[in-house]
């Protein structure tokens, strides 16, 4: 993609869908403070809803049962919360119960830093409900296949952005090391944090894998997921969002499940995001990471003596 960032993409594909595509994007104040970090388009086709935070998802919803597959954008992914009634009792269930299919395309973006009320990451709650599909793009190729997916069925789609991905132009190709004692498998922006994980492990002479997840619901147990378990026989999943009953946890079960292999979850603490130092919840980095790769293989060790 050589310098197009993942807000290139978001953008000029939101523009192609407005203009030639029939489509709409709907949300609050996509017009104002930057356009949404530069992922939103100025052209025709934008609606710009009342600043009720509530109200913003049965407009889309109406839009995705007129056919519009209209792109509603939640500028806090913890507008989700506010905005899920309508999502989840009704888009996500409209196919199978009454054979009437409403495709949406949630833009959710999490944030890090901005306080308790708009710095959630919620990608695990829509992964219960049936009906979602729900992915976590942080490079330009993924956000393009995302899209191609959405486009290529009729389910509502929940993406779950990270704005810390927003200028990154690279991909991030998993990571396959010779004798790795472990595998490491990154949610949303953790991937970049694993990466540095992974080189901070090499350089005390831990080898490590490092498989990257875009797919979150359907997720797919594949060989690719697989086989870097079974070969290093001790596995980490990371995510921004909160541990306890989230994503890390479910993948870190199914992982586990498929292959007999211990798998351990890492995301956020149980207590609330805050601004200030002494009560930051921030999601795993590359120490966080590390120590927690260093201290599982240190159990391994002494289960083996």
């Amino acid at each position: 993609m050589g310098g197009v960032t993942v807000a290139d993409v978001i953008r000029e594909t939101s523009r192609a869908h407005l203009q030639k595509g029939g489509g709409l994007l709907l949300g609050q104040a996509i017009t104002a403070v930057g356009w949404v970090n530069n992922t939103v388009p100025d052209c025709e086709g934008i609606v710009e809803l009342p600043m009720t935070d509530v109200a913003g998802a049965g407009i889309a919803v109406g839009a995705a049962m007129a056919g519009r597959r209209p792109i509603f954008v939640l500028r806090f992914q913890d507008f989700l919360i506010l905005n899920g009634s309508q999502l989840i009792f009704y888009a996500a269930k409209s196919k199978e119960l009454h054979g009437r299919a409403t495709p949406l395309f949630v833009r959710a973006i999490a944030a890090e830093g901005a306080g308790p009320v708009h710095s959630g990451v919620l990608h695990s709650i829509f992964m219960h409900f049936p009906g979602f599909r729900v992915a976590a793009p942080v490079t330009p190729l993924e956000y393009k296949a995302v899209w191609d997916d959405f486009m290529a069925h009729d389910d509502p789609m929940i993406v779950s952005e990270h704005r810390a991905s927003y200028l990154n132009t690279e991909e991030l190709p998993d990571i396959s090391a010779q004798n790795a004692r472990i595998t490491i498998y990154a949610v949303s922006v953790t991937r970049f944090e694993a990466v540095k994980a992974a080189k901070m492990l090499a350089g005390d002479g831990i080898a490590c894998n490092v498989v990257h997840l875009l797919w979150l619901k359907p997720f797919n147990l594949d060989e690719r997921l697989l086989a870097p378990l079974r070969s290093s026989g001790r596995g980490l999943v990371v995510d921004a969002g909160h541990e306890i009953a989230g994503a890390s946890q479910a993948i870190a079960y199914s992982l586990s499940n498929a292959t007999g292999k211990p798998v351990r979850a890492l995301g956020l603490a149980d207590r609330t995001k805050c601004l200030c130092d002494p009560l930051k919840n921030a999601f795993p980095d590359a120490l966080s990471i590390a120590a927690a790769a260093r201290d599982i293989l240190a159990r391994k060790a002494g289960c083996d003596e």
